[in-house]
Order: structure tokens, then sequence, then C-alpha cells
């Protein structure tokens, strides 16, 4: 029985587009082989800074992909995804439920203070 995944991943933020396009469709190929899977949706969430470093690397790219596939799929999407040294972390879920959109970070305290104090003027 197919499942609905998520994977994210942070690719390094030096590639090209074309280069993580091509990298994707790659790992996508395995999911969708054999009629064992389908890419459901793909966002590109683009350049993020990481909050600590992962191999030396201060930026990311960052790429949500959800699809539904069987599970006996995963382990050599896994492992491909895992060789591939462009790609910094990456992490496969079960999606139980709407796709995540990116949010802004909320305003620390000190920002909020100024933005309560200038609305008060």
């Amino acid at each position: 029985m197919a499942r609905r995944y998520e994977t994210v991943y942070i690719l390094d933020s030096a590639l090209e587009e074309a280069a993580i396009n091509e990298k994707l469709e790659r790992f996508h190929t395995l999911i969708t082989k054999d009629g064992k899977g389908t890419v459901t949706n793909i966002a590109h969430w683009g350049k993020r800074t990481l909050a600590y470093p992962v191999k030396k690397r201060d930026t990311g790219y960052y790429v949500v992909a959800q699809f539904d596939a069987e599970g006996e799929v995963l382990p050599e999407f896994e492992r491909a995804v895992k060789l591939d040294e462009s790609v910094l972390r990456f992490m496969v879920v079960v999606n139980e439920g709407k796709p995540v959109k990116p949010v802004p970070a909320p305003p620390n305290a000190a920002e909020l203070n100024e933005i309560e104090e200038e609305e008060e003027v």
C-alpha cells in the first residue's frame, strides 16, 4: 500500500539551479520507477542560513518534496541521497496532513518592543 511521504533536502548552496533540479530528478526517478510511486509536490524554499555549520557550510538550499510511494522503494532512495555529497542533510517522514509552507521567523523581543513603541506614537 502506498503511503504519503515528505522529504526535506538541504543541498549545497553553491549549486546552480539546473544542477539542483537534475539531482532532484535523479532522486525522484528512484521513487517513481516501476510505477511504485508518484511525486505530488516539489517546493523550492531557496537559500537559507543554517542554525549551525553543516559539513563546513553556513548556508543551504532547501527543497521540500511530497510523494506517494510503496515503502520498499525508500531504502534505495535514501541510500542514493546519502551518497550524494552535495546533500548536506535530508529527512524523510510520513506526511499526515496538509503541506507545510515556510513562515517568516517571529520578531525577537527587542524588535517587537520597537514596533509597539512606533505604533503608540
